[in-house]
């Protein structure tokens, strides 16, 4: 087993994921209006989030919920998932220009890194303790390789304008 989740192969890239989405945040957050870039860095954002979600899900959760130790944190994770993705959908659904727009950002930024710290500093630890070297050289190959089609076909989905929440 790992002595720590830096000697984790999988882990390591979900990490790099999450610094790439903080910066991504970052720069989001500065941003004005129906700007172009606005709307570059949400779609950016938007598959790069979704893409990351499937592929950790397929490639870590999806053993990590087989193990009794640390089933409980995986379910609460993949709880998470779906939570931020139907916050991007009502995002996507709201007018970009708006202050309610920077409003629902200003959520999910502050829902998502609370999910990525959480995982970074809680459950990586506790996942690593699981992970075995050809464990994680097969969730590595498998999270590489999921998440590139993922990212391929991943798309901003709005709700229906209508459906988005005031």
């Amino acid at each position: 087993m790992s002595s720590s989740d830096t000697d984790t192969k999988v882990l390591e890239r979900l990490r790099t994921d999450h610094d790439r989405q903080r910066e991504l945040l970052d720069r989001i957050a500065k941003t004005e209006g129906a700007s172009e870039e606005r709307r570059e860095l949400f779609t950016q954002l938007t598959k790069e989030l979704k893409s990351h979600a499937a592929a950790e899900e397929q490639a870590v959760y999806s053993e990590m919920l087989a193990e009794p130790d640390v089933s409980d944190e995986t379910r609460h994770s993949v709880a998470e998932h779906h939570e931020i993705d139907e916050m991007l959908n009502d995002l996507a659904a709201t007018d970009m220009g708006s202050s309610a727009w920077m409003q629902k950002f200003k959520q999910l930024d502050e829902r998502y890194r609370h999910h990525i710290n959480e995982e970074e500093e809680d459950h990586f630890p506790d996942f690593a303790d699981q992970i075995d070297k050809s464990m994680d050289k097969e969730m590595t190959a498998t999270f590489d390789e999921r998440k590139e089609k993922e990212k391929a076909a991943a798309e901003v989905t709005p709700e229906e304008k209508e459906d988005a929440k005031e």
